[in-house]
């Protein structure tokens, strides 16, 4: 997911997303530790956007303070 669509998306729908990522990002985890994934990259493609929702997320609440 791109800066761009995360900065579009309302602030529940990102806490939404968010929460729904951590679960997909926990279970891919998990999947790899028993049997190696197709493609590994995925899982640092998806902490890297984990992050990027989190630092919206915090600017966000700094803006609004």
């Amino acid at each position: 997911m791109k800066n761009s669509e995360i900065k579009e998306m309302s602030t529940s729908d990102l806490v939404e997303r968010l929460d729904a990522e951590v679960v997909s990002y926990d279970q891919m985890i998990l999947n790899h530790l028993i049997s190696p994934l197709d493609n590994p990259a995925q899982i640092k493609f998806l902490r890297r956007t984990i992050a990027r929702m989190k630092s919206e997320l915090r600017l966000r609440e700094l803006i609004n303070k």
